[in-house]
């Protein structure tokens, strides 16, 4: 059996993965923008294969509440530690972000911030609002963490009304307290349905790769359709870093398209999958025509 090849501790990339740099004129548009209203985006701070692709394409995730993280998860490469500020005006930029960018469909996530006592809901509340105000046209799309369980904190954002509620399981149960050591399982499954059950479009994405098991993904998929969660992504774990976790597998392309299928028959409205897929991989695609 052929072993596989290491980069700098890392296993090499297959050739599927291989992706085009292009920094055209709508990639230094965007760019030039969000270094001029000091914003964040996930497509910088978790290294996204796809930035170049969606930034030419004029769309981002905006990342809000900072660029320090109080969670330690292994696979994220956002900077780990205890935030020391907040920044309530981050909303109004974001709003102006979009305003100027002309966005249809807008991606809002943020880092854990779990030493508020909200989590940082309220300002994904505010930010929603003043997108609302800066593109009334705009469908808002907000990934979202746990908030410790703290419900209260999830009504804030869902009565703010996004268009799609999203929140990643990431991984299987098995793997959570290596991949998400401060995350539960069934708390997230609790957070999508709690969100369903409130009325908003819901969204969760699986990185593969990490040692799960075929039967245990499919459990998973099944898990999140009996709440009826509508849209899922698929896509491969690839390792940021040496002192992240390592990649275990490398995942075909036709593997992604089987799930997608499986999925589709399982009862989800929209399923994403493939190698390169992240949680906010054409998102705009996604949004159901209801609400365009």
């Amino acid at each position: 059996m052929k072993q596989p090849e290491f980069v700098k501790g890392r296993r090499r990339l297959p050739p599927w993965f291989k992706v085009k740099l292009n920094t055209g004129p709508r990639f230094r548009h965007l760019k030039e923008t969000l270094n001029q209203l000091n914003l964040h985006t996930v497509c910088e701070e978790a290294q996204c294969p796809n930035q170049w692709e969606c930034w030419n394409q004029g769309t981002a995730t905006f990342m809000i509440l900072g660029d320090i993280c109080t969670r330690s998860c292994g696979f994220c490469s956002v900077q780990s530690g205890r935030p020391t500020e907040l920044d309530l005006e981050e909303p109004y930029r974001v709003a102006d972000a979009v305003g100027r960018l002309g966005l249809r469909h807008v991606v809002v996530t943020s880092v854990n911030r779990d030493e508020l006592d909200d989590g940082g809901a309220s300002v994904f509340a505010k930010t929603i609002e003043q997108i609302r105000v800066a593109s009334p046209s705009s469908t808002i799309e907000v990934l979202i963490p746990d908030f410790r369980g703290v419900w209260g904190a999830l009504d804030l954002v869902l009565n703010a009304q996004p268009d799609i509620l999203n929140h990643n399981m990431e991984t299987v149960p098995r793997l959570y307290s290596l991949v998400r050591p401060q995350a539960k399982y069934r708390r997230s499954i609790e957070l999508l349905k709690r969100s369903k059950d409130f009325g908003v479009v819901t969204k969760t994405g699986l990185m593969l790769g990490l040692g799960e098991q075929y039967d245990e993904v499919q459990r998973v998929m099944r898990d999140l359709c009996e709440i009826q969660c509508d849209i899922l992504t698929l896509g491969q774990y690839l390792q940021p870093t040496v002192q992240h976790l390592p990649v275990v597998r490398f995942y075909h392309p036709d593997e992604f398209q089987r799930f997608k299928e499986e999925g589709l028959k399982m009862g989800f409205h929209h399923v994403e999958s493939g190698p390169l897929v992240r949680s906010s991989y054409h998102a705009e695609e996604q949004v159901p025509l209801e609400l365009q």
